[in-house]
């Protein structure tokens, strides 16, 4: 680390906003480790861990080592290291000791018994992703393009289909001459896009087609009929516009005030905490050929392009001098269920509406079998 950076987190006396209960869904930090709850995590644990990782970080006293595996799709693993040095700058000698592996694929790897990794934080410079900051002000802006009355009144995606099953059966979805399934799905091409300039794949120029996040913040699609849902979906969306816009507008909301920087990198820095606490071992530094330390010099100042452009504008400049959010309490069993049960009642509500739908459209429903019997 820079010998000129402070080493101590000394924030101000009077709390800022965000030093207040930080937002509900951190309480899903506690989830996501309960598998570890029993058994703590052991340093055989991480060390099988390491042949389904792309590179594993070593914190010790404030300083990040980084060991690589192999290599990372582009730059995720840059600007996942990069954002780690960013917490440490944010809150300096506030992140505890620890030993983490890293998964850098689209997929996950499920492995019994589960072993202790987290995925990267997929935003880089390859795809022209800009800082979140920037990111999210673009976004807002492009948002306000176009009126929602006078949005394209069709489900929207845009990406490459190859990297997960899930998302070729979406493009199964793409309109037909014989049927349209209210979806309008474009398949990028990262090599062509990527020569481009990636002009075409701005996030905030694709908020031109009504969203389909309902119920509150998103509209569930069941991955067994995603056609079907998608068709009905919109065409709930087109004939109830105001309840269809108030969805979307607090899903936008949502991630507007519960998504600012200062909440990622608080939530980072829970989530490393609590992770700490269920290591069975002491972190420690044992040199060798692949283990690095890492700062923001040595990761910045050689970097061209944008890779340095998005670097200098997320770089911390100064520790926080204010305390980050308080983490609110687990979930009890009891508030846990009751959550899911809504949850599950929602989606069950929504199916059953589709379900209707469908029974009342005996024409599209006949051609969607009599294709299926050809297939």
């Amino acid at each position: 680390m820079n010998n000129y950076y402070p080493s101590n987190f000394k924030p101000r006396l009077e709390p800022s906003p965000l030093a207040t209960s930080c937002p509900d869904y951190f309480r899903w930090i506690y989830e996501d480790l309960k598998p570890w709850k029993g058994t703590g995590i052991t340093r055989d644990m991480i060390d099988k861990g390491k042949n389904y990782s792309h590179f594993s970080v070593l914190i010790v006293n404030g300083k990040l080592f980084v060991q690589k595996y192999r290599q990372a799709f582009q730059s995720r693993d840059v600007f996942t290291i990069w954002s780690i040095l960013q917490l440490l700058r944010l809150y300096p000698g506030e992140v505890p000791n620890l030993e983490l592996l890293f998964n850098c694929d689209d997929e996950s790897t499920v492995v019994k018994p589960p072993l202790p990794r987290t995925k990267c934080r997929v935003a880089t410079a390859k795809v022209k992703i800009c800082p979140w900051e920037s990111m999210l002000k673009k976004i807002k802006k492009g948002s306000k393009k176009i009126k929602w009355k006078d949005r394209v009144p069709y489900a929207y995606w845009k990406g490459n289909p190859l990297v997960a099953q899930t998302r070729q059966d979406l493009i199964k979805c793409t309109p037909s001459k014989r049927f349209d399934w209210n979806a309008r799905l474009y398949v990028q091409n990262s090599y062509r896009e990527s020569r481009r300039g990636f002009k075409t794949s701005n996030l905030e120029d694709q908020c031109t087609h009504l969203s389909l996040v309902p119920m509150k913040h998103f509209w569930p699609i069941r991955n067994t009929d995603k056609c079907r849902d998608i068709k009905f979906a919109v065409e709930w969306g087109n004939n109830h516009t105001v309840k269809a816009q108030e969805i979307g507008e607090q899903g936008s909301r949502f991630i507007e005030e519960q998504l600012q920087m200062g909440f990622v990198y608080d939530y980072m820095l829970h989530l490393l905490r609590e992770y700490a606490k269920l290591l069975k071992f002491k972190p420690k530094i044992i040199p060798n050929k692949r283990l690095v330390e890492v700062c923001v010099e040595t990761m910045a100042c050689h970097r061209r392009g944008l890779e340095k452009k998005y670097m200098v504008e997320s770089m911390v400049k100064a520790p926080s001098d204010s305390l980050p959010c308080v983490m609110p309490p687990t979930f009890d069993p009891v508030e846990l269920q009751d959550f899911l049960g809504k949850q599950e009642n929602v989606s069950r509500k929504v199916e059953s509406w589709g379900n209707e739908y469908w029974k009342n459209t005996p024409r599209l429903h006949k051609k969607r079998i009599a294709r299926k019997r050809r297939g």
